[in-house]
């Protein structure tokens, strides 16, 4: 019987983004709504959720995205504005955007669907939203009053962050949270 591991792509945040991202989630957490807010060790920006990978699948994943990632070059970003989707009206997830150096991630994005589409995974069908998520709301109550304190940090400033490689993580759901684990490292070492 094959073996599979909950797969995702994603980069890592700097710790000044992780940092100010955990003040923010200090800042909402008081709200009545109910939020499982993220903790700020597994912050972290995803371009690709892959779902239930077959081990025996998992070096070829792993190469792919190295292969779509090796011509690309490092560049920056600035993580700010808080946001939610599908909209401060009945916010389902809490997120800090992108405010500089969101081409490149959606160009970095597109070579990762590119890539993976070749080894039979589902391509996006919604426009890809570069964002860091920071927390996930269950259930309409005080989702109004999240709404309203969001919008509040809609300037909100997280800083910069460097892209320089991008991670193909497995994670494992457990009673405390999810716990992440590296299974490759694709460097972006373009010029």
């Amino acid at each position: 019987m094959a073996r599979t591991v909950r797969t995702f792509v994603a980069i890592e945040i700097s710790p000044e983004v992780r940092s100010r991202a955990a003040q923010l989630i200090a800042r909402f957490s008081p709200t009545s709504a109910k939020v499982n807010w993220i903790d700020p060790h597994n912050l972290h920006m995803t371009l690709k959720f892959l779902g239930e990978v077959d081990l025996r699948e998992s070096p070829q994943v792993c190469a792919a995205v190295g292969e779509a990632m090796a011509e690309l070059p490092p560049f920056s970003i600035r993580v700010a504005g808080a946001g939610a989707f599908p909209d401060l009206q009945r916010p389902r997830t809490v997120w800090l955007g992108v405010t500089e150096g969101a081409e490149e991630l959606i160009a970095l994005h597109e070579r990762l669907e590119t890539s993976l589409v070749k080894l039979g995974f589902r391509q996006e069908q919604r426009r890809f939203r570069p964002h860091l998520t920071i927390g996930r709301v269950r259930g309409l109550s005080g989702a109004a009053e999240l709404g309203e304190l969001v919008a509040r940090h809609q300037d909100f400033d997280a800083g910069i962050s460097d892209v320089d490689e991008v991670v193909v993580f497995s994670s494992e759901l457990n009673r405390d949270g999810p716990t992440y684990e590296p299974l490759s490292t694709a460097e972006l070492t373009g010029d």
